[in-house]
């Protein structure tokens, strides 16, 4: 049930509900598909129930507990407890969320459900089925919207050089790097002494280039934070002026990633 933690918290006042919707909107479409599923086996002896109306049950259930566990995630990332997304925090959500989504269920159940009563046995009999409904909606929502991994921090003062920078032709050594660019076996490097081409795949380059802050932007960029002049989107295109001049793209799968390091 919980919201996609990947997204980008908020800066300013309290947003609105709209705003929400669209910023979690991947969460949603899960919830629904979930739904769906959960209906069509139903699950937790739902199927006793006409389908539309368990169909309905589980909508308002896994969409509702979305909505619930996206407020706690936007929550915590303006408090600052979240810094970065990990499985672990993951288990912290799933736990926030667990209390309020029982108490959500069995308002629900006993609205929705003829032969249901406001008896407490039925609240603590939903402890473990929501718990376990929960996690699952937790990691789908991890699952269906991870964060790209090819995202660098600066390294820590006295330590070794970045490997990569032992790749730098000879006359390229001791400048800045600003970007990599993939050129079908080739990297383009860009860098404040020009730019040249090495004989390297960029997933290798991945690897070697921690130590320098910077991302990757596209299947065939990786950009260097303190090589960018200036970031730009419009016209639902996100680019990177690089100090070279040239610019490299922003693809969708890598902005929320870069938005929420305050890129743009």
């Amino acid at each position: 049930m919980a919201a996609d933690s990947a997204t980008a918290a908020p800066t300013g006042p309290a947003v609105g509900i709209f705003e929400l919707l669209a910023r979690y909107r991947r969460s949603f479409v899960v919830a629904a598909v979930a739904a769906v599923f959960m209906s069509a086996i139903g699950a937790f002896d739902s199927g006793k129930q006409p389908l539309v109306h368990r169909t309905v049950f589980w909508l308002v259930l896994l969409v509702g507990g979305t909505t619930l566990g996206m407020s706690i995630m936007t929550l915590a990332r303006r408090l600052k407890w979240f810094d970065r997304r990990s499985w672990a925090q993951a288990c912290i959500l799933t736990l926030l969320t667990w209390a309020p989504a029982t108490l959500m269920t069995w308002v629900v159940i006993n609205l929705m459900v003829p032969a249901a009563d406001w008896r407490v046995e039925t609240l603590v009999g939903n402890l473990l089925p929501v718990l376990l409904v929960c996690a699952a909606m937790t990691a789908l929502n991890y699952l269906a919207d991870r964060d790209p991994p090819q995202t660098h921090a600066a390294q820590a003062g006295g330590a070794p050089a970045p490997a990569f920078l032992e790749r730098l032709p000879a006359r390229l050594r001791g400048a800045e790097l600003y970007a990599v660019e993939a050129e079908d076996h080739y990297l383009r490097l860009h860098t404040s002494k020009g730019a040249d081409l090495i004989l390297m795949r960029l997933s290798d380059a991945l690897e070697e280039l921690e130590g320098i802050e910077g991302a990757q932007t596209h299947r065939s960029w990786w950009v260097a934070r303190e090589g960018v002049d200036d970031a730009r989107r419009a016209d639902g295109r996100a680019t990177l002026r690089l100090k070279d001049g040239a610019e490299a793209p922003v693809s969708r799968t890598y902005v929320r990633a870069l938005r929420q390091a305050g890129w743009f």
